[in-house]
C-alpha cells in the first residue's frame, strides 16, 4: 500500500521508526511536510509572516500527487487541529483513504479524536506493532478483530477496540530510524536527533509521562528500557556515513539513568564515532563520573529541567524530589569538567509562590548555566497537572474540554492561561533577567534584579528577552540557534522557489546509499496474524521527538 505521513514543524523519531517498519512488510511510505515557518509550535509565532509563508495548499497538492492508501498522523495537543484539517481536507479529496491518528493527543483522549468525522483509526500509546496490524486490516478489508492499542471504526460504524499491550523490552529486535523520509525537509548533518532510550523513571506532574506511562495495560512490563550499545552505535556509524555529522543530540528523556551502560557506551562512542554531542539529563543521575565520562567522549551540552526553586512546592505539586543543594553541586562539577549547561526554568506554575522566582535568580547567579531556556506553564489533557487545576477552580470545564480539542494549546512563549494575570510582568521581568544572566560579567550580576524590569511593559521584556537569547545563543555559536536558523533560511527559500515553480534542491544529500544495518530487519520479528485470528498481545513501542509520539 501507500502510506504518507503528515508532519509538522520538525523531524519526527516515531515517524522514522514507524517508516522502517512500513518499508520492511514492503508498502511504499512518502511524507506531506510543512515546516510551519512562523507558527511553528515551539518557539516563533508572528501571524502575519505566518500567513505570507502558509504552506497548507502545497501539502494538500503533495497528498493529492501521492495518492495515499493510509495518511497517517502523530499529533501533540498543538498540532492536533492542523493536522485534524489536513485529514478533513484530504478524507474530502479520496473519501476512501484510511486516516490513522497517534501520538500524545490523541493516546490522552483516544475515544474523542476517534469521534472525529475524517478519523478511521485512533493508536493509543507505543504504536510500532499495533501500526503493522492496522496496515494487515486496510489491506486486508478484514475490520472484524480488534488490534492491541488501537481504536477504530469498523465499516458498519461499530467502535472496536484492542487491549492496551506492554511495553516491548527488547528495543534492539526492531530496526532502526529510516531517516531518507527526511533528507529533503530537514538538514540532518546539522544536530542529527536520535534515542537510545524510551521511557523515563519520574512522573512530574506537567508532563505527558505522567499518564503515558500508565498505558501498558494489565501487562507488567518496564517503561524505563534501553537499546544494546552496539545497536545504537550501529545506528550511529552508519549515519556518520551518510549524513557527515556534525553534532549528535540524544532525545532521551534521561541519557544518563543507567550508569553502567552509559561507562560502556561513551567509552566506545569516543573511539568508534568521536562526533561532538549533546543531551538531556536530571540532577538525581549526574554525579562526578557521570559528568567526566560525558566530557571524554565529546559531549559539549547538557540540557537539565530545573523548572523551580521552591523544594516544598516542587515536592508536593510537581513530583519533583531533588534540592537546590544538589543542583548547584552538578552545575559546578559541569563548569569544572566544561560541560556546558542549559537549564530549563517554568513560569506560571501554579500554587507556585511568587518568591520562587527570586530563589531561583540567586541560584543560577552563583553559578550561571550556558542558557537558561524558559517556559511558560502550559496545560495538557491527561495529566495530573491539568485535573488540579480544574479541581482548584484555576481551569473551568469548558477550558479543559477545549484542551482536549487542542483548540488551546498554547505556544512555549505564550502565557494566555496565567492563572494570576497581575503577576505576568512580573515573570516577564525574570525571564528578562534569566535570558541576561549567562552573559552577565560576574561583578553586575547582583545588581541584574527583577524590579529594574517589571516596570516595563510585558511586550518590551518579551522582545528583550527573546533579543537577548538570540544574540547569546549566536555569539556563543549554540548549535540550536545555528540549526533553528539554517532551518527557517532553507525553508524560506524553499517556499520561494515552489512559488516560482523552480526546482528545489534537498536539505541534506546522502553521501551513501545504504540503509541502517541494525537488527530487527527479519520480518520474523512480529508474527503474522491470519484473518480473523486475535491479534497478538506483544508490547508495543514508539520513539520520541518533543512530545510528538506515534
Amino acid at each position: 500500500m501507500r502510506i504518507t505521513f503528515v508532519a509538522l514543524g520538525w523531524e519526527q523519531l516515531s515517524v522514522s521508526l514507524l517508516t522502517a517498519l512500513a518499508k520492511r512488510d514492503g508498502h511504499e511510505v512518502s511524507l506531506a511536510f510543512s515546516p510551519g515557518l512562523f507558527h511553528d509550535r515551539y518557539n516563533l509565532h508572528v501571524p502575519f509572516l505566518a500567513n505570507l509563508f502558509d504552506d497548507r495548499d502545497h501539502v494538500l497538492h503533495t497528498i493529492a500527487k501521492q495518492k495515499p492508501d493510509v495518511l497517517a498522523f502523530s499529533a501533540m495537543t498543538a498540532t492536533y487541529q492542523w493536522m485534524l484539517g489536513i485529514a478533513r481536507d484530504a478524507k474530502r479529496m479520496d473519501p476512501n483513504v484510511k486516516v490513522l491518528f497517534g501520538g500524545v493527543h490523541a493516546s490522552a483522549v483516544p475515544d474523542r479524536v476517534l469521534q472525529q468525522e475524517p478519523v478511521d483509526f485512533v493508536c493509543v500509546g507505543e504504536g510500532d506493532l499495533a501500526f503493522r496490524f492496522i496496515l494487515q486490516a486496510i489491506a486486508r478489508k478484514n475490520f472484524s478483530s480488534p488490534i492491541p492499542n488501537t481504536r477504530y471504526k469498523s465499516p458498519d460504524g461499530k467502535i472496536i477496540q484492542g487491549s492496551q499491550s506492554g511495553f516491548i523490552q527488547d528495543l534492539d529486535s526492531l530496526p532502526g530510524f529510516d531517516k531518507s523520509l527526511w533528507e529533503e525537509y530537514i538538514r540532518l548533518g546539522d544536530i542529527y536527533f536520535t534515542m537510545a532510550s524510551r521511557g523515563c523513571p519520574f512522573r512530574c506532574t506537567y508532563c505527558f509521562n505522567n499518564f503515558y506511562s500508565q498505558l501498558g495495560g494489565a501487562h507488567k512490563t518496564k517503561y524505563v528500557r534501553q537499546r544494546s550499545a552496539e545497536h545504537m552505535l550501529q545506528e550511529l556509524r552508519h549515519a556518520r556515513r551518510r549524513y557527515n555529522l556534525r553534532l549528535v543530540e540524544f532525545e532521551d528523556d534521561i541519557f544518563t539513568f543507567n550508569k553502567p551502560w552509559l561507562k560502556g557506551f561513551l567509552s566506545r562512542y569516543k573511539k568508534e564515532i568521536g562526533i561532538p554531542f549533546q543531551c538531556l539529563s536530571h540532577p538525581s543521575f549526574m554525579d562526578d563520573d557521570v559528568i567526566r565520562w560525558l566530557s571524554e567522549a565529546g559531549c559539549r551540552f547538557v540540557q537539565m529541567g530545573i523548572q523551580s526553586a521552591d523544594e516544598n512546592f516542587k515536592n508536593q505539586v510537581i513530583k519533583r524530589y531533588e534540592k537546590n543543594r544538589q543542583i548547584e553541586t552538578v552545575m559546578e562539577t559541569m563548569r569544572k569538567f566544561h560541560v556546558e549547561l542549559k537549564v530549563d526554568h517554568m513560569f506560571g506554575l501554579p500554587g507556585e509562590p511568587l518568591a520562587a522566582q527570586e530563589s531561583a535568580r540567586e541560584l543560577y547567579a552563583r553559578t550561571p548555566p550556558y542558557r537558561i531556556q524558559t517556559f511558560w506553564m502550559n496545560y495538557f489533557p491527561g495529566t495530573e497537572m491539568t485535573e488540579y487545576a480544574l479541581s482548584n477552580g484555576l481551569l473551568s470545564s469548558a477550558e479543559v474540554e477545549n484542551l482536549k480539542d487542542g483548540k488551546q494549546a498554547d505556544f512555549y512563549r505564550d502565557s494566555s492561561k496565567m492563572t494570576v494575570p497581575r503577576n505576568r510582568n512580573l515573570y516577564a521581568a525574570y525571564e528578562t533577567v534569566f535570558k541576561l544572566l549567562p552573559m552577565t560579567p560576574p561583578g553586575l550580576r547582583k545588581h541584574l534584579q527583577a524590579r529594574r524590569f517589571q516596570k516595563l511593559p510585558k511586550f518590551l521584556n518579551s522582545g528583550i528577552s527573546f533579543m537577548a537569547d538570540i544574540i547569546s545563543g549566536l555569539w556563543n555559536k549554540n548549535p540550536d540557534h545555528a540549526g533553528y536558523a539554517k532551518y527557517y533560511l532553507h525553508h524560506m527559500i524553499r517556499f520561494v522557489l515552489l512559488k516560482c515553480g523552480r526546482p528545489v534542491p534537498p536539505a541534506t544529500r546522502a553521501r551513501c546509499e545504504d540503509s541502517f544495518p541494525g537488527r530487527g530487519t527479519d520480518s520474523q520479528s512480529f508474527p503474522e496474524r491470519g484473518a480473523g485470528q486475535p491479534a497478538p498481545s506483544e508490547p508495543a513501542l514508539v520513539f520520541r521527538k518533543g512530545n510528538s509520539i506515534l
